[in-house]
């Protein structure tokens, strides 16, 4: 298992984070972000969109549940956001299967509320609150 641990205390510093899950391409399609709400887990998104080539506006697809950014990088990324599942019909509703499933980045916040239909190797992202206000810590690791 690959692991590795960021502490930051900027915006700033999430490029390095974004590097490394880009560097991390080549294990899994599916990045997973595990935070509470206010961690972090869409300014994460964002940079690592831009710097796969996203120009489009990057937000969180809260009530669309997945957003789609066209890049040159990529072809497609998709953002999901499942904070507002209710069961797990909705996901199958949407087709996640055909997402996850398609070979192209999938980026998801709130995956532990799908966590029965995760596949078996995915990217996962842990971002926690540090010390300080703007501080977190950041642990990737890549589930196989």
């Amino acid at each position: 298992m690959m692991e590795k641990t960021f502490i930051i205390n900027s915006v700033d510093e999430l490029s390095q984070i974004s590097d490394l899950l880009i560097s991390w391409r080549d294990k899994s399609n599916i990045i997973a972000f595990y935070g509470s709400m206010g961690a972090g887990k869409t300014t994460l998104i964002k940079n690592l969109c831009h710097k796969l080539g996203v120009t489009d506006e990057v937000n969180s697809p809260t009530f669309a549940l997945v957003n789609e950014y066209p890049t040159p990088i990529e072809g497609s990324i998709f953002h999901f956001d499942f904070y507002r599942i209710k069961k797990l019909e909705e996901v199958y509703d949407i087709g996640y299967e055909d997402y996850f499933y398609s070979g192209r980045l999938c980026l998801l916040e709130w995956p532990e509320l799908i966590d029965p239909l995760m596949p078996e190797h995915f990217i996962k992202v842990e971002i926690a609150l540090g010390d300080s206000d703007n501080a977190r810590i950041i642990k990737c690791t890549i589930i196989e």
